[in-house]
C-alpha cells in the first residue's frame, strides 16, 4: 500500500517500456502451447480411427500434468539468477545454470526409469476405453524419453527470464513448436507412426530445443563477467537454496494441480453437459493466464534485479508499473467475456446443450480476471524476490480455508457453488498474498528479512 500511495514510487515511462518489452515476448510463448495441441489433435483427429485421438489426448493430459508438477525448475530458477545479474555476480549465474540443468536432468532420468509404474498408475487413474489403452501406453513409453530435455528446457526458461532475456524462450518455443508440427505430419502421414509418431515428433522437438538453449546460453554467457566454478556442482550443500526454493514450489504446485483435478472431478458428478461446460470455460482461464502471465514474468525479472541491487525504490516501482498493466488487461479481458463471452464459447463447441449450461455460469469467468489478477502479480513478485514459503502458505491456505469449506457449504447450489469456491480461492490467494506483501514492505524485510 506505502507503494501506491507514495507518488516517489510510481514508475516513470523506462520502467513501462521495460515491463512492456519483458512480457510481450512471454504472452506470445504462452500462446504457443496451447497452439501446438490444437496442431496435434488436427493431425491425429482426421485418422480413420477416433481412439488414435482418445491415446493423444490422454498420453499429453499425463505429460502435462507431470511436467507441470515440475514446473518449480523454471520458477525457482528464475528468481535466483535475477538477483545474482542484479549483484553482478556472474559467477553465480553460472553455477545456477549449471545447477537448475544437472537437477532437471536428475528429475528427467529419473522419470524414464520409474516410466513403467508411473504410467500405469496414470493409465489406471484415467481409465480410458480398452481399444485407447494400448495406444496411450504407446504413447507415454515413447514421449517419457523427452523428459529430461523437457524439464531443462524449463530450466533454461527460468534462466533466461531470470536474465531479462525474454526473446530468447519466444523463440525457442516458436522453433520446437514449429519443428514438432512438421515432425507430426512426417510421421503420422508420411510414416504411418499414429500416436506413436506424435509422441516421437514431441520427443525430437524437446532435444533439438535444449540444444539450441544451450547454444544461445553460450552466447549470451559470452557478455557476463564471470567464472566456471566446478566445485559447488559437486557439493550438495551447495544446491541448499536451489532445494529450499524448489521444495516450496513444489508443494504450492501439487496443491494447485489437485485443486484443478478436484474441480474437474466435482463437475463430472454433475453430468455430462456440466462437465463440458465447465472445460469450455477453462478456457476462458488460459486467455487469463496468458494475458496476466507476461506481466507476472516481467515482475519476476525486474524485482529480482532491483533486490540484488537493493535498489529497494525501484523494487516497488516495478510493482506499481506491473500492476498498473495488469490491472489494465484484466479490465479489458472482463469487457471482452461480458460482450463476447459467449460468442468465445459458440467457437468452442457447437453443441446446443452445453453451449447453453456454459453460457449459465459465464458470469463466474466475466468476474474471473478483476479477481484473479492480483494472485498472479504476487506470483511474479515471491518469485523474483525468492519470498517463495508465502506462495505456498498462501496456496496452501486458500485452498484448505476458503476453497474447501465454500465448496462444501455451497453444494446446494450444484455448479454454481463450484464456481463460487474456485473464484473465492484466487481471491483468497489474492487478499493473502497481499497481506504477505504489506507485511514484508512495513518490515522492509524484502532485503533485511
Amino acid at each position: 500500500m506505502r507503494a501506491i500511495l507514495n507518488w516517489r514510487y510510481w514508475p516513470d515511462r523506462t520502467l513501462h517500456r521495460r515491463i512492456w518489452s519483458l512480457a510481450w515476448p512471454m504472452m506470445l510463448c504462452n500462446i504457443t502451447v496451447p497452439l501446438l495441441g490444437l496442431v496435434d489433435t488436427a493431425v491425429i483427429g482426421h485418422l480413420d480411427s477416433p481412439h488414435y485421438l482418445g491415446a493423444v489426448a490422454v498420453g499429453a493430459m499425463i505429460f502435462s500434468i507431470l511436467y507441470w508438477a515440475f514446473g518449480f525448475l523454471r520458477m525457482g530458477t528464475t528468481g535466483l539468477v535475477a538477483q545474482a545479474s542484479g549483484r553482478d555476480d556472474g559467477t553465480s549465474v553460472r553455477t545456477l545454470l549449471a545447477q537448475s540443468l544437472i537437477l532437471a536432468t536428475l528429475i528427467g532420468t529419473a522419470l524414464i526409469l520409474l516410466r513403467t509404474p508411473l504410467l500405469e498408475l496414470a493409465l489406471r487413474l484415467m481409465d480410458p476405453a480398452p481399444d485407447v489403452l494400448d495406444e496411450a501406453r504407446l504413447y507415454g513409453v515413447i514421449r517419457v524419453f523427452g523428459a529430461p530435455a523437457a524439464l531443462c528446457n524449463y530450466a533454461l526458461l527460468g534462466w533466461f527470464v531470470g536474465n531479462q532475456n525474454t526473446r530468447v524462450p519466444l523463440l525457442l518455443l516458436t522453433v520446437g513448436n514449429l519443428l514438432n508440427m512438421l515432425l507430426d505430419l512426417l510421421f503420422v502421414y508420411g510414416f504411418g507412426l499414429n500416436a506413436a509418431g506424435v509422441a516421437l515428433g514431441s520427443v525430437i522437438a524437446e532435444w533439438a530445443s535444449l540444444a539450441l538453449g544451450l547454444w544461445f546460453c553460450r552466447r549470451l554467457l559470452g557478455d557476463i563477467p564471470g567464472n566456471w566454478q566446478f566445485e559447488p556442482l559437486r557439493r550438495l550443500q551447495a544446491y541448499a537454496a536451489m532445494i529450499r526454493v524448489n521444495r516450496y514450489l513444489f508443494v504450492r504446485t501439487v496443491t494447485l494441480l489437485l485443486t484443478f483435478a478436484f474441480f474437474t472431478a466435482q463437475g463430472a458428478k454433475q453430468g455430462t453437459d456440466i462437465l463440458s461446460a465447465n472445460a469450455v470455460l477453462l478456457n476462458f482461464l488460459m486467455l487469463i493466464s496468458n494475458a496476466l502471465d507476461g506481466f507476472a514474468h516481467a515482475t519476476e525479472a525486474l524485482c529480482g534485479r532491483s533486490l540484488g541491487k537493493r535498489e529497494t525504490d525501484r523494487f516497488y516501482r516495478t510493482v506499481v508499473g506491473a500492476g498498473i498493466w495488469s490491472l489494465v488487461s484484466a479490465l479489458i479481458l472482463t469487457l471482452i467475456f461480458a460482450l463476447g463471452g459467449n460468442l468465445i464459447i459458440a467457437l468452442l463447441t457447437g453443441i446446443d446443450t452445453v453451449r447453453e449450461e456454459a453460457g449459465r455460469y459465464l458470469p463466474w469467468l466475466v468476474a474471473l480476471p478483476l479477481v484473479g489478477i492480483w494472485s498472479f502479480l504476487l506470483d511474479g513478485v515471491f518469485i523474483g524476490t525468492t519470498q517463495v514459503r508465502a506462495m505456498q502458505d498462501t496456496m496452501l491456505f486458500s485452498v484448505f480455508c476458503v476453497f474447501a469449506p465454500i465448496w462444501w457449504l455451497a453444494q446446494p447450489l450444484g455448479n454454481h457453488g463450484l464456481w463460487l469456491a474456485f473464484l473465492s480461492l484466487f481471491a483468497a490467494r489474492g487478499i493473502s498474498g497481499g497481506y504477505v506483501y504489506w507485511r514484508l514492505s512495513r518490515r522492509n524485510a524484502w532485503i533485511d528479512g
